[in-house]
């Protein structure tokens, strides 16, 4: 249909991916509040019935997540930010970004040229006619329509708009590509994140116990074989793990989110609560690993070996993975 960008797989799901649960502030709605600061020429502080009393439409978008996911012909309800900065007097002279925060324990935040954002970007409430859920954003998120998903904040809690543009948690934290455009293809991150002798240095380690807590971006580790077994929380995202020999390693808690794990040995593997979300693991052996609790959207695992794989708690797995886990894991998913 030319609907689909490049690196995403479609589905008629709405996988939760990152927080799915904000500040209690968020519980309290006569307490809520949205502020509106920054370069506008009135600063507002709006309760939630003043901004369900600006009014609501539909606008029906295709959603493009990071991880990898596509869910076309979604219907959001709620009123175009325009509509609040218009309430706020309009924009100063010098402004050019607008920068969204979230009611979240890590103030989540990102920002968007403003120009772009007063033409496309809502304030919405709902989908598909229901409520948003908590876990999606309720009770109003961002929806940036042309920007991966990321830029799209849940828990909205603060509209600021600056002369100057200011990187976002996700750009600052894991180095997500500040334009987000899914229609490039190599929009997703912003580079990698060390030189090719720190890189090589990674490799030989053997010990990792350094490098945990740091997100270490587009490294070349194919057929690499780690030293160490433990490789618990380790954040190698977008890492080339092409024909890595992981078998029995402990990956518990790791990140390795856009990963290509194609022919990988992860045989026994522990990668319980990790975060593979968007990893590629056509065939890779998974032959008895640990999958419970891992974050899964957009994971692809049809056509990895899977037998005996422990999957319980798995989150996010799209229609066509799930089936291939339930029938080929040969075994519940305990």
């Amino acid at each position: 249909t030319g609907r689909l960008p490049p690196g995403q797989t479609p589905t008629r799901r709405f996988p939760v991916v990152g927080e799915s649960v904000p500040t209690e502030a968020v519980f309290n709605l006569p307490a809520w509040r949205l502020q509106v600061s920054g370069l506008v020429l009135n600063q507002l502080c709006l309760t939630y019935d003043n901004v369900r009393a600006l009014g609501h439409d539909d606008i029906t978008v295709d959603v493009h997540c990071v991880t990898g996911w596509t869910r076309f012909a979604t219907t959001f309800t709620g009123l175009p930010l325009r509509a609040v900065v218009d309430l706020a007097g309009g924009s100063a002279p010098e402004a050019r970004f607008v920068r969204f925060e979230a009611y979240s324990s890590r103030n989540h935040d990102t920002t968007l040229p403003l120009e772009l954002a007063l033409a496309e970007c809502w304030l919405v409430h709902a989908v598909d006619g229901q409520p948003l859920d908590v876990a999606h954003g309720w009770p109003l998120r961002v929806l940036a329509p042309s920007r991966y998903f990321s830029k799209s904040v849940k828990w909205l809690h603060t509209i600021e708009l600056l002369a100057e543009d200011r990187p976002g948690y996700w750009e600052r934290e894991s180095s997500y590509h500040t334009n987000a455009d899914p229609w490039p293809g190599d929009q997703r991150f912003s580079s990698g994140s060390l030189r090719p002798e720190q890189a090589e240095a990674f490799r030989r380690a053997r010990d990792f116990g350094t490098y945990r807590g740091r997100v270490l971006i587009g490294l070349d580790l194919s057929g690499w074989r780690p030293r160490s077994a433990d490789l618990r929380g380790l954040q190698l995202k977008g890492c080339d793990l092409r024909r890595a020999g992981l078998a029995g390693r402990d990956l518990r808690q790791a990140n390795l989110s856009l990963s290509d794990l194609r022919g990988a040995d992860l045989r026994g593997a522990d990668l319980s609560g990790a975060d593979i979300e968007g990893a590629d693991f056509t065939g890779a052996d998974l032959r008895g690993a640990d999958l419970r609790g891992a974050a899964c959207s957009a994971t692809k695992l049809v056509g990895a070996r899977v037998e005996g794989v422990r999957w319980a708690g798995a989150v996010g797995l799209l229609e066509d993975q799930e089936a291939w886990l339930m029938t080929r894991a040969a075994g519940p998913a305990i």
